[in-house]
């Protein structure tokens, strides 16, 4: 009963404001305490009792009334942190005044006349001559304290005082949990989570004004309340970027193993590493430009100050602090992975996209870390989460982003010679993957993953196949032995992207078929002595090669080319039987219908986001110049359902018939490109087909001569084989690295904040307002 009263009466205040036509005075204690100090309202209860109408009617028929509603909280939070919230109401005084402001903050930013009210300074509060802080600096200073609270968000040292405590606290003393810099692990306490947990989610709420901005705005504004957070001006910056990367790299889920442990207790630690992990990788957007200083009547450009988050993050390099870290994104991106005997037995998280933006910013940031990741085989427990996750999101397009934030990430990977290296080592694990069983190493994987990505996945997943491919050629120098799987996927791959109607189908298709010759040189030139399987696949399908040197130039052939695709109405492919997949795996599924998914800003060509270097003989990378190529446009369409060979003496079985562009478009389409055939005499075939020169009638004279129809033989063969001397002189290798630009930051801002908004749902704090960064769809 005392819980309805509670509601109603602040029910009663919040209509009390929104009915009023005259301004309220900030003096009138008694009015304002109504909404905090009566009694403790739960998140919920407030999203409830303040709908968004409401706000929005007070915000344009009363705006001095919702100014002071927004003063009088963050004066409360902020006498509240001076006396150290010494008794419980006040306390709770904080969590109402955070819930409050949580819940008003997104109405004030969707109006751009309201965006600067928060920095600027109240009437009269200047003090002794000094100019008074702007409100938005005093919340964020307040709620920094608060997040160092002894007996409310920390565990108290002293049984002196709480306000001396308060006023000299050193807050790296009081540092959430153990790790990076600090060895102490404090005894959990559920309430503290809890209460850091609602601090988090407003201080979220203030970075949020990001979202009410345009993509198309200029990308080097950088984000005001971030900026000034993650300053100098901020005493707890240093303890509070550790206890957030503490909170997550420490948290274990699946907690002392017992089974089904996450259904008989809450765990209000997951709620804290999500909102921690959130607040991370907010604070961790950097980019040099400047800050938007919000006065009274205009806006004025400051260089922006440093990101102390970014700096302490950068210089982090002891072995065991870098260890600590990896080892928790390894554990916690393993999560999903982990097998039981009893079903759901195990706590599975559900904040990997958060994970991988981390993990991502850390590589990007910290080239230490980067360079202690690809040290040793550690890589691959990253890797093996990464494909899954990429394999099970193929055919869902409300998972796009996650696709691009993994292949990303594997591209920045591939751009050093160790990640490539370390793929070799043998795939023995048993992740269920709907995926063809094979024997092989990390690489296969990788391989079989990726091709199933380009045959069987969304369409919108067609401009990632340049990264995918790219990432393909990087790696090709170092894989000393190629399974018959994955190097029977590489021939598919090419012989559907060389079909003339596929590469007449857009002016930068012939790109992909340029990285698979250049995947197939490397690893001839380099790592011919293992790779007898993709050695033995080329045989098997040298007339794709042959077709591919004898291309049609001419108007007539290209026209009788796309006559027979008329004629057939839609694309043949061949398809086999996959094979087994995986035991216990599942089909990638499509987005569930009613499914909410954030748009995405457009990924630049892979020519923007990667830059040649040339592997010297001694191993160090030479930056190549970037050449004045125009950029790659997106690729429109894809290739969906192909050929999955797996063995050689497999028969494809099957035709699959797929919807196909008119015979009259691509013929219309055919003095647009014809001059893109000019690439055609570049293609780089030559080592291909001296390898065919050498090889082909040696294989066939064997077969003859022995009556050879087992393969097994012939691979016997090829693997003591020798091209020395026959091959041209070998090319320098080329490796694509990853390249920061605009374009990329601004998808991984629209991305970043897309993710948390439809990861926020209790509260839904940004529901039903205007965002401007993305748009919400439901599919």
């Amino acid at each position: 009963m005392g819980n309805a009263d509670t509601k109603l009466h602040f029910r009663k205040a919040v209509i009390q404001l929104t009915t009023k036509t005259q301004p309220v005075e900030a003096t009138d204690n008694v009015f304002w305490d109504q909404f905090w100090a009566e009694c403790s309202i739960a998140v919920q209860d407030v999203f409830a009792l303040v709908p968004a109408a409401e706000i929005r009617a007070v915000r344009e028929e009363s705006p001095s009334n919702l100014a002071t509603l927004c003063y009088k909280a963050v004066e409360r939070l902020v006498q509240c942190a001076d006396s150290g919230c010494p008794s419980e109401k006040e306390r709770q005084i904080v969590l109402n005044c955070t819930r409050l402001l949580t819940r008003i903050l997104p109405y004030i930013f969707e109006d751009a006349d309201w965006r600067g009210f928060f920095w600027s300074t109240i009437p009269g509060t200047k003090k002794s001559g000094n100019e008074a802080r702007p409100l938005a600096e005093s919340l964020l200073l307040t709620v920094a304290d608060l997040l160092f609270c002894p007996d409310f968000t920390v565990q108290s040292h002293k049984k002196n005082n709480p306000v001396k405590e308060m006023r000299s606290i050193d807050s790296c003393e009081y540092i959430w949990e153990a790790g990076v810099g600090f060895a102490q692990s404090p005894p959990p306490n559920y309430i503290h989570d809890r209460n850091r947990t609602e601090l988090l989610k407003l201080l979220l709420t203030c970075f949020s004004e990001a979202m009410y901005l345009s993509p198309s705005s200029e990308t080097q504004v950088l984000n005001p309340w971030v900026s000034f957070f993650c300053s100098a001006e901020n005493r707890h910056a240093l303890p509070l970027f550790t206890s957030l990367l503490n909170v997550v790299c420490s948290y274990d889920p699946v907690g002392y193993g017992i089974p089904y442990n996450h259904l008989l207790f809450s765990d209000y630690r997951e709620q804290l590493v999500e909102q921690a992990l959130q607040v991370l990788i907010v604070t961790l957007e950097h980019e040099t430009g400047y800050t938007l200083n919000y006065t009274a009547n205009n806006v004025k450009e400051t260089s922006g100050p440093d990101n102390l988050f970014v700096n302490y993050l950068s210089r982090i390099h002891r072995e065991e602090d870098l260890s600590f870290v990896l080892r928790g994104f390894a554990q916690l991106l393993n999560n999903p992975l982990i097998q039981t005997y009893l079903p759901r037995s195990t706590k599975k998280i559900h904040f990997h996209q958060e994970l991988l933006i981390l993990f991502w910013k850390f590589c990007d940031f910290n080239k230490k870390f980067l360079f202690f990741v690809l040290k040793s085989s550690d890589v691959l427990e990253m890797l093996v989460p990464i494909l899954f996750y990429l394999n099970d999101a193929r055919a869902d397009q409300s998972r796009v982003g996650l696709m691009h934030i993994g292949v990303f990430i594997l591209l920045l990977l591939s751009g050093e010679r160790n990640f490539g290296v370390r793929l070799n080592k043998p795939y023995t694990l048993r992740v269920p993957m709907d995926i063809p069983v094979f024997t092989g190493t990390h690489a296969d994987l990788l391989i079989v993953i990726f091709h199933k990505i380009i045959t069987c996945g969304h369409q919108r997943l067609h401009p990632l196949f340049d990264c995918l491919l790219t990432i393909i050629v990087n790696i090709s120098p170092y894989l000393k032995s190629l399974s018959m799987v994955a190097a029977n996927k590489l021939l598919h791959l090419l012989e559907a992207f060389s079909t003339p109607w596929y590469l007449l189908s857009a002016p930068q298709n012939h790109n992909l078929v340029f990285f698979l010759l250049e995947v197939f040189n490397n690893i001839i030139q380099y790592q011919f002595d293992g790779n007898f399987n993709l050695v033995y696949a080329i045989i098997r399908k040298r007339n794709v090669f042959h077709q591919l040197a004898n291309l049609p130039t001419d108007e007539a052939s290209i026209q009788k080319t796309l006559q027979k695709k008329k004629n057939k109405s839609g694309i043949s492919r061949l398809n086999s039987t996959d094979g087994e997949s995986m035991e216990g795996s599942r089909p990638a599924a499509p987005a569930e219908p009613g499914t909410l998914k954030a748009t995405l800003e457009a990924t630049p060509g892979i020519d923007k986001i990667t830059e040649k270097s040339q592997v010297s003989e001694d191993g160090t990378m030479i930056a190549l110049p970037r050449s004045s190529s125009p950029a790659t446009p997106p690729h429109r369409g894809a290739i969906n359902g192909a050929s999955d060979t797996e063995s050689n003496s497999e028969r494809d079985s099957e035709v699959q018939q797929m919807p196909c562009c008119s015979h009259s478009v691509y013929f219309s389409a055919f003095s647009q490109f014809h001059p893109m055939l000019s690439w055609k005499s570049r293609l780089p075939l030559q080592t291909i087909m001296r390898l065919l020169q050498v090889l082909v009638p040696q294989v066939e004279k064997i077969c003859i001569d022995k009556g050879l129809t087992d393969e097994s033989e012939i691979l016997k063969f090829l693997q003591h084989g020798t091209l020395v001397g026959l091959l041209p002189v070998p090319h320098p290798i080329l490796i694509r690295k990853y390249q920061a630009n605009s374009g990329t930051a601004m998808w991984f801002r629209t991305y970043m904040w897309g993710v948390i908004y439809l990861r926020n749902v209790d509260p839904p704090i940004w529901y039903d307002t205007d965002i401007r960064l993305f748009e919400i769809h439901r599919i």
